[in-house]
């Protein structure tokens, strides 16, 4: 027996028509405005902290990247149900969707602070507490990420418009990340935990003032959640974001750690950090101009051998090679955001091909962000033990250890980088889905 499909009031009145997306600066930054404070907690939640907990309170690598696995696993594996309630979400009302935000921006913010400041002494009581705050503070996060993320899909357009439309909330993003790159460096964690708040404040704020997303019906919790798997491109797509996706994950978890022992250059981190994003952040014009000649896939592709090329040419650096790092980090940064606008955008066209489109982005962007915590959960979880086990420490300053280092940052992501460009030629240029 079926179940019949669930809606909200707004099937039982007239709602008023929802503004369309214009692409004016006041639509961008009403819209994108958000991704700078999710940016901005994203780099010291997958990069900071790892080393943080390392370097200030003792943690082993191996029981560090064990509760960092433990609590991303948790958290993508609750992405999909978020999805599904951001779904009903947006089918009751916009207004809901956006109160529901409100609400896990607030837990967002203290969990966060919470994480860095913990008020217990160093042992097992504190890794209670970072377990306890890591589950708060990803939840929240994915609840506000994926309410953001099918906010833009249901905006619709063509392939242009989708890869404006994602490409603004990346670099707006990215300018987050370039800013949580160099603040708790130059003005502390605490400062950094401040800033992120009141910059989320403001992200929500004009998020209620963006072009409204269309509400739709909703489908039954067993099929919406199923669905998005019945569709042959999304199966493809996803499979060739999860390759890309640990490709990249695990340098950016190790990246502190290679700056440190392997270059020795610590001092430079802000350097390398602010040009890394900033040169993602310039980049996104020239993506979507590369989208409009080329196609969002071949972007894509061109994109991945930029990075196999760069992270090559990272292996052959040593001790005090500053400017050639800066070269990594900027020719890094352009592939950066080939891979911040791109899938997003072609993701959008899988929904609105599938005739998904106004009822379940949420189901759709829930297992994407369930792909992409996965992707942070393995680097941490099998990056990090397995340096351990190869004689790597921080600190270290042995030949085996820097080896392993070297392996893990750059040749590892290479050979990641490369099956994923295989994949999407073979299975999506070539079928041209």
């Amino acid at each position: 027996m079926s179940t019949p499909a669930i809606t909200g009031p707004s099937a039982a009145r007239p709602t008023p028509a929802p503004a369309a997306w214009r692409g004016g600066g006041r639509d961008a930054l009403a819209y994108g405005g958000l991704g700078l404070p999710l940016a901005f907690v994203a780099l010291p939640l997958y990069v900071i902290l790892p080393n943080h907990y390392a370097s200030a309170f003792g943690v082993p690598l191996a029981t560090l990247g064990a509760l960092l696995l433990a609590a991303r696993l948790l958290d993508a594996v609750a992405d999909p149900w978020i999805g599904r309630l951001v779904d009903r979400w947006f089918a009751h009302s916009t207004r809901r969707a956006l109160l529901a935000l409100t609400a896990a921006a607030v837990v967002l913010a203290l969990g966060f602070r919470a994480l860095f400041f913990p008020p217990v002494p160093a042992g097992p009581a504190l890794l209670a507490w970072c377990a306890g705050a890591l589950g708060a503070t990803y939840l929240a996060y994915s609840v506000v990420t994926v309410v953001h993320q099918a906010w833009g899909a249901r905006l619709g357009g063509d392939e242009g418009q989708r890869a404006r439309i994602v490409s603004w909330r990346e670099s707006f993003g990215l300018a987050g990340v370039l800013v949580a790159s160099v603040l708790p460096a130059l003005a502390g964690l605490g400062a950094s935990t401040a800033a992120f708040a009141l910059l989320l404040a403001l992200g929500v704020a004009a998020l209620w003032q963006a072009p409204r997303a269309q509400p739709g019906a909703v489908t039954p919790v067993p099929a919406a959640m199923a669905q998005p798997w019945r569709t042959p491109a999304f199966r493809t797509l996803l499979a060739i974001y999860l390759v890309n996706g640990i490709a990249s994950a695990v340098p950016a978890t190790l990246v502190l750690f290679f700056i440190r022992d392997r270059l020795q250059a610590p001092a430079f981190e802000p350097l390398f950090l602010a040009s890394y994003f900033a040169a993602g952040a310039l980049s996104m014009p020239l993506w979507v101009r590369a989208v409009a000649r080329f196609g969002l896939a071949r972007s894509w592709l061109a994109g991945m051998l930029l990075a196999v090329i760069t992270f090559g040419w990272a292996a052959l650096l040593g001790a005090g090679d500053v400017a050639g790092y800066v070269v990594v980090c900027v020719a890094s940064g352009i592939a950066l955001g080939a891979d911040l606008s791109l899938p997003g955008a072609l993701l959008a066209g899988v929904i609105q091909r599938a005739g998904h489109g106004g009822r379940l982005e949420g189901a759709y962007f829930g297992w994407w962000n369930f792909a992409t915590k996965l992707n942070l959960a393995l680097a941490a979880g099998i990056a990090l033990p397995l340096l351990a086990l190869f004689g790597y420490q921080p600190g270290s300053r042995s030949a085996d250890g820097l080896l392993a280092l070297t392996l893990a940052y750059c040749v590892l992501p290479c050979a990641l980088k490369l099956a994923a460009a295989t994949l999407l030629h073979t299975f999506w240029i070539r079928t041209s889905r």
